[in-house]
């Protein structure tokens, strides 16, 4: 005799029209009174059973049960809609063609619930040879996003994108630094070029701003300090018949205006280059004054983006001899680095002065650049075996 089911066990039965094995248990109730079921299928009776227990064994831990038709191209599209609130346009841009083009042709039509870490591995070590390491963390934090997104909405019961390493991408042209003649030779070209780029370019190689910085600053975040008031003031309003100047780097091109990090808010005291070179700045936008209040300004007073910069220092690199296509803008940073560490400052200063949160951040990211800084136990052992 065949023994009934227990109440909450489930039910089991085939399905002539489908051609599978229909499994079904009540998992609650309405508050209208409605019985909350919940259904799995197979083609054989072990499948239909499994997935008859997963749902069961849910239920009772108290867990929301995933949807098994949910897809890696639908949590994906739901976190660009709803995951990037507060993001710039561009930035919202980005995420987007990197999405589309890496991330959901590859992946897009696995269930979400099915997808792997054997999945998400060979994903990333096909794109090895095609993006560098930089544009494989994207892509990876794309996808770990938008499942993280989809726990949170109780798509899915984990997320195995997080437990998968980022591998090295493919190599792309490293950053370098200007060596001290080439570093003058730039300077002496700057000097012969419009007071806006001059000033650019110096600040960029004498204080180590980042572009996005510069091209946010504002006049009244370069400051003098004033004896008699004992107080540093905007240039415009106390002039330039001062000592000591500095600029306040506390906003960037970024969204709201924010620095890259809280270190990179800092304030840094001026080179007496960069104080010449703003100074003939200023005396020149006075000639042709406009209501924009930023430093680095086009002619009809908006904003200088990164096209304009990379545009203008070509020139220069033309004037000073240098391969154009060899240097970008963000290389005078770099160069900012290495002629302070080879003139002995310690890398913890000079992490303060670019802005990073920690030292590791500096010796990471130009490596190549930092003098060594241990040298106090060579150069003792020098002293001792001098013979």
């Amino acid at each position: 005799m065949t023994t009934r089911r227990s109440r909450g066990d489930g039910g089991l039965h085939w399905d002539e029209q489908r051609q599978r094995w229909i499994a079904s248990v009540t998992v609650g109730y309405t508050p209208a009174g409605k019985r909350i079921v919940k259904k799995a299928s197979g083609k054989t009776k072990t499948d239909a059973k499994a997935k008859l227990k997963e749902i069961i064994r849910d239920y009772e831990d108290g867990l929301a049960i995933a949807p098994t038709n949910y897809t890696v191209t639908d949590a994906v599209r739901y976190w660009l809609a709803h995951g990037l609130g507060g993001r710039s346009e561009s930035t919202v841009r980005m995420y987007t063609a990197f999405a589309e083009t890496h991330v959901i042709p590859a992946l897009g039509a696995r269930k979400l619930r099915d997808l792997s870490a054997e999945d998400v591995d060979c994903w990333l070590s096909g794109k090895r040879s095609e993006l560098s390491t930089r544009s494989l963390k994207l892509i990876h934090g794309i996808l770990n996003r938008a499942v993280k997104s989809a726990m949170r909405r109780d798509k899915v019961k984990r997320n195995i994108v997080d437990l998968c390493e980022i591998p090295e991408g493919r190599v792309g042209r490293p950053s370098k630094a200007l060596t001290l003649p080439q570093a003058q030779a730039i300077l002496d070209a700057a000097a012969k070029t419009a007071p806006r780029m001059r000033a650019y370019i110096v600040l960029s190689l004498l204080i180590g701003a980042r572009t996005e910085e510069l091209r946010a600053l504002t006049w009244t975040h370069v400051v003098a300090y004033e004896e008699k008031r004992q107080a540093w003031l905007p240039v415009d309003e106390t002039g330039w018949d001062h000592k000591e100047f500095a600029i306040y780097v506390w906003r960037s091109v970024r969204q709201k205006g924010d620095t890259k990090t809280v270190k990179s808010r800092r304030s840094l005291k001026l080179p007496r280059l960069c104080v010449e070179a703003l100074r003939a700045l200023r005396e020149k936008q006075q000639d042709n004054p406009a209501e924009s209040d930023l430093v680095f300004r086009t002619k009809t007073g908006t904003a200088l983006t990164a096209h304009n910069v990379r545009r203008d220092f070509r020139k220069v690199l033309k004037l000073a001899k240098l391969a154009e296509k060899d240097w970008s803008p963000r290389e005078m940073r770099h160069s900012f680095v290495s002629l302070l560490s080879d003139s002995g400052v310690p890398i913890e200063d000079i992490s303060r002065l670019v802005g990073h949160r920690n030292t590791v951040v500096t010796e990471t990211v130009y490596r190549k650049q930092i003098r060594p800084v241990l040298m106090q136990g060579a150069e003792a052992m020098d002293d001792i075996f001098m013979a």
